[in-house]
Parts: structure tokens; C-alpha cells; sequence
């Protein structure tokens, strides 16, 4: 039988060298990105956001990136949520994406901050009428009794606002995380792993290193 201990493959498809990848961490990424949506991976924008909270207790889970430029990575969600405690009390968090098909991963540090009403606003009304619902009656994390009560509250909700404008709730809208490093993993042979890390400067430029696997 097969144990744990028994699971591993190789790494052999691509390498990440310093001549190859940009110099610039973000055009870095944006070429990465664009190689894994031409591959149509799924959910090509999932990335765990790990969070911790004033004691210091390490949350993880996944959330979608719905922006990026040089401000910083962009993802919505409840500011009432565990995830938005933990970043209102303690605003850092880590980005990771991994794309196990091409072998490879990319991890984001860094401060974050909410987004501006106006970029909430503009996100939360391109969604689909059913999200915008799903939302607006979230308790996010917090405890229910069964989940025929989120059913009952949500109908009620979409009844309301069918046909016209879901406001936004003012406990939702985005959070950018301005990223401090950026990391690019690439699985090779042997586990001698592709390690490039990128370091922002004190005046915005980057610095880049290679790390031992």
C-alpha cells in the first residue's frame, strides 16, 4: 500500500533563470499569469491569503485576485469576516499562487489596505445579481443554526432587490496588498528547485536573490 511518506514525483519542465526573468517582479508575474490562463488552468486566479491574527494564531484560505498593478494585488470580501478581524487588527498578510501544472508558485508579502469605496462600489455591481445577494445577507464565519436560514434570508433579499440596484453593504468591499517581496518558485530535477526572490527598496526599486532550495 501506498503511504504518505511514498508520495513525490520529479520536477523537469521549465527552469527560472536570472537572464530570463524581468527584472521587474510585477511584469514578472503578469508573464507568469498570462502562461497560466493560456494553459486554462483552473480557477488560474486562486491564491491562499494567510492572515494572523493579534495573538499571533496563523489563518489560511483561498480567496481570488480580481486586480493587480503597481499598487498591489486586489481581492474582496467581508470586512466582518475571521479573515477581516485578522487584517484589521494586524494588516500584513501573505499571497501564495500555485500552479501545480506548470510547476510552479509565486508568494506575495506585504502591508495591506482597504481599497478605495469607489473601487468596492465598481466590483461589487459587475458581479452577478446572485453574489451581490449572496454578499449582502452573509454573517461571514459567524456561527448558524442550519442553513435553512441563510436560504430563507437570501430568497427574501433577491425578492427585494429583483429588478433594481443591491446596494453594497458597508461590511464588504476590497483589501490591496502592497507587495515587500515577491517570490517565483520553479520545480526542477533532483529538488534543486528555481528560487528567485524579489525585495523592494527603500525608494520602490527592487532588489532580486537567489535562494537555495
Amino acid at each position: 500500500m501506498t503511504t504518505l511518506a511514498d508520495l513525490r514525483r520529479d520536477y523537469a519542465s521549465r527552469a527560472l533563470t536570472e537572464d530570463a526573468a524581468d527584472a521587474d517582479p510585477l511584469r514578472q508575474f503578469d508573464a507568469w499569469f498570462d502562461k497560466a490562463l493560456k494553459s486554462q488552468l483552473i480557477d488560474v486566479n486562486a491564491m491562499t491569503l494567510a492572515t494572523a491574527s493579534p495573538g499571533g494564531e496563523p489563518a489560511a484560505r483561498i480567496v481570488l485576485l480580481k486586480g493587480v498593478d503597481e499598487s498591489g494585488f486586489v481581492f474582496y470580501s467581508n470586512y466582518e469576516s475571521a479573515k477581516g478581524r485578522d487584517l484589521s487588527a494586524n494588516p500584513r498578510a501573505c499571497l501564495l499562487f500555485f500552479w501545480a501544472e506548470l510547476e510552479r508558485q509565486v508568494r506575495i508579502t506585504g502591508a495591506v489596505t482597504r481599497t478605495t469605496s469607489e473601487e468596492s462600489e465598481s466590483y461589487f455591481h459587475s458581479r452577478p445579481f446572485e453574489s451581490q445577494i449572496g454578499a449582502a445577507i452573509s454573517d461571514q464565519s459567524r456561527t448558524v443554526s442550519d442553513r435553512s436560514r441563510l436560504e430563507k434570508r437570501y430568497a427574501e433579499t433577491a425578492a427585494k432587490y429583483q429588478g433594481s440596484i443591491v446596494p453594497r453593504p458597508d461590511h464588504w468591499g476590497g483589501y490591496r496588498v502592497k507587495p515587500e517581496t515577491i517570490e517565483f518558485w520553479q520545480g526542477r530535477t533532483s529538488r534543486l528547485h528555481d528560487r528567485l526572490l524579489y525585495s523592494r527598496q527603500g525608494d520602490g526599486s527592487w532588489s532580486r536573490s537567489r535562494l537555495e532550495p
